[in-house]
């Protein structure tokens, strides 16, 4: 893992409706690190991550990538930061009339000029990198929710970004499926992809993350290694959260 950062954050706000979401943020990703953001609904992951991709323009605050500032004011800056930052959400955001391999194929062609055929070479690759080379020609209505959002990962893949961001990738799931997600995201950190994920997953916390933010009411308020944060010595709010996150499950 390199220790140049590739994404950093400094004082990031924003308020929705009158109401401040996020306060002060600011932390930095390093080439290649898996950072992962827990805490209790509303605490502002999600719209972190929305202004990480600029869904949401941030009232404050400033974004680098590369060390370069990104100016939400300017279009074309915009549009290259997107195509360099990729976003997954929970409810997979396909295009329902399209299949798997057209999803995928869709902005290789539109965004990045591809021909047809050289964006389902890339398509195939992608999707195989998944482990759905078999589903290329179903519809999202004829995939499970595992194998959605498998499929929203590669056409994100696809574009070949330097950053992932992931809002909950397993919310939506049974828990049959979560399994057959996570080990394709365990296999990009493997790979050295750069990545910031939301997630309840513990166990996936526990063994992935290179740094734990904890999120309360907008506010970073812990951060650091799974080690330090889950420490049952050191007491911390981010192990109490966990603790009773862990306590619910066994319970549901």
């Amino acid at each position: 893992m390199s220790e140049t950062p590739i994404l950093e954050v400094e004082n990031l706000a924003k308020s929705l409706g009158g109401k401040p979401i996020l306060s002060g943020v600011s932390f930095t990703v390093k080439r290649g690190e898996m950072k992962v953001l827990i805490g209790p609904s509303g605490g502002g992951k999600s719209t972190l991550l929305q202004c990480l991709n600029f869904l949401h323009i941030p009232d404050a605050g400033t974004i680098r990538l590369d060390g370069q500032t990104v100016d939400a004011r300017s279009r074309k800056g915009l549009y290259a930061y997107r195509q360099q930052v990729g976003m997954i959400f929970q409810d997979y955001n396909l295009f329902d009339h399209l299949n798997a391999l057209d999803n995928v194929a869709l902005a290789l062609r539109k965004v990045k000029g591809l021909g047809r055929a050289e964006a389902e070479v890339r398509a195939r690759a992608e999707l195989a990198r998944v482990g759905l080379s078999d589903k290329e020609r179903l519809y999202p209505a004829e995939l499970s929710g595992g194998q959605k959002q498998r499929v929203s990962i590669a056409r994100a893949l696809a574009m070949d970004p330097k950053v992932m961001l992931l809002d909950e990738p397993t919310a939506a799931l049974d828990p049959e499926l979560i399994g057959e997600v996570l080990t394709v995201i365990r296999g990009l950190a493997k790979d050295g992809m750069t990545m910031i994920m939301a997630t309840h997953q513990m166990g996936f916390v526990r063994t992935m993350a290179d740094e734990i933010l904890f999120m309360q009411e907008g506010v970073v308020i812990e951060q650091g290694t799974p080690d330090m944060l889950l420490d049952v010595d050191l007491g911390s709010r981010t192990l109490d959260f966990c603790t009773h996150l862990a306590e619910f499950e066994g319970g549901a």
